[in-house]
Formats: C-alpha cells, sequence, structure tokens
C-alpha cells in the first residue's frame, strides 16, 4: 500500500511532468528551462532534478510511462501466442489501458502534441530513436524467453521486434502529421497495418 509520501512524491513528479508537456507544446523544447518548468509547479530546480535528470527526460516520459506499461503487456500474453501476435494483441488489447496512464497525467491532446514537439526536435527525436532501440531489444528478450531461445543466438526475436517497431514508428508518424486521427481511427489504423505485415513481406506487390 502507497503510503503519504510516496502519494506526495508521486503528485509531485505528475505536477513537473504536466508542467513541462505544456511548456513544451506551448513555447517549444529549445525555449524552455528547467527553471521555467520548476517555476511553473513553485519548486525549486533542485526539486525538478530529484524527479528528471534533464528537460529531456521530462519530455519523454509519457513515452516511458506507456512503454513500461506495454512490455508489461507482452509478459502477460499467453504463451499459446505467435510472437507477433502476442505483440499486437498487447498493444490493441491494452489500448485503453495505455491511453488511461497518460490521461492520469495529461490530456490525450497534450500527449498528441508532445508527440509532435519531439518528432520536431532533432535532438529529442534522436533521444527518442534511442529509448526505442533499448525497448526492443528488451521486449526481444522478453520474446526469446516466452519461446525458450537465446535471444544471442537466435536471430528470430530480434527480427520480429525490429519488424513490429518499424510499424508503430510509421503509425506514430500518421499520428503526429494528421489532425483528423482520433483514437478510435488510429486503433483501427494500428490494427490494418499490422495485419499486412505478413502480406507485405511474403507476398508479391505487383498489379499487373
Amino acid at each position: 500500500m502507497e503510503t503519504l509520501r510516496e502519494r506526495k512524491k508521486q503528485r509531485t513528479r505528475d505536477e513537473l511532468l504536466r508542467a513541462a508537456v505544456e511548456l513544451f507544446t506551448s513555447r517549444g523544447y529549445e525555449r524552455t528551462t528547467v527553471d521555467d518548468i520548476a517555476a511553473a509547479v513553485d519548486v525549486s530546480q533542485r526539486t525538478f532534478f530529484r524527479y528528471f535528470a534533464g528537460k529531456d527526460e521530462a519530455a519523454l516520459a509519457l513515452h516511458d510511462l506507456v512503454t513500461d506499461r506495454f512490455i508489461e503487456a507482452v509478459r502477460e500474453r499467453p504463451a499459446h501466442e505467435a510472437p507477433l501476435e502476442a505483440l499486437r494483441r498487447a498493444v490493441l488489447g491494452n489500448w485503453d489501458a495505455l491511453n488511461e496512464i497518460v490521461e492520469s497525467v495529461v490530456p490525450l491532446e497534450s500527449f498528441l502534441r508532445m508527440y509532435r514537439v519531439i518528432e520536431s526536435t532533432p535532438v529529442l527525436l534522436a533521444a527518442h530513436l534511442r529509448h526505442s532501440e533499448e525497448t526492443e531489444e528488451t521486449i526481444a528478450r522478453v520474446l526469446a524467453e516466452r519461446e525458450g531461445l537465446d535471444v544471442d543466438a537466435d536471430p528470430r526475436p530480434r527480427l520480429a521486434v525490429a519488424v513490429f517497431g518499424g510499424v508503430m514508428r510509421v503509425v506514430e508518424r500518421q499520428w503526429t502529421r494528421r489532425e483528423d486521427l482520433g483514437l478510435a481511427a488510429m486503433r483501427e489504423l494500428t490494427n490494418t497495418y499490422l495485419e499486412q505485415v505478413g502480406p507485405a513481406l511474403t507476398d508479391s506487390w505487383r498489379t499487373h
């Protein structure tokens, strides 16, 4: 059971994260300082650094929350599911839960705007891609463990995760570039893209 101290710390972290997202999306990442974020919550710079190593970590924190829950969802998938099917069901079956994690801190619209900031800010995009590589390695090891494989001897877990990660990055780009894509439409787009993985990799694309 969470103690009062733990709840207070979580509340402060959420307030700092909420302020950071609001400032990054309204003012821009480069024009926002750690002092700006701390001042918005009426805490010291020192307090900010108790929760985040820097403003880049704060900018990616929402994505990290979603990623952590997704990895747990993959671990929880039934053992009989094929690896790519387990990944697909982990993201689609937990769609609402993943969104609730975001909404516990900021509105989903703010999450979407923050993705656009990441995509348009070179230093953040580089950090995001680096985090994605680390996440893919973690998921590959989870899949290897599920299947009873040595991830360093068998290439299939990393290949499967690389394909899945590529599809999700395409979906992310669609999400950040189109204003008309609501959550239901995004879920359907994600499902459609993932269902096309097999045909795209194995079938001929020629129409004549």
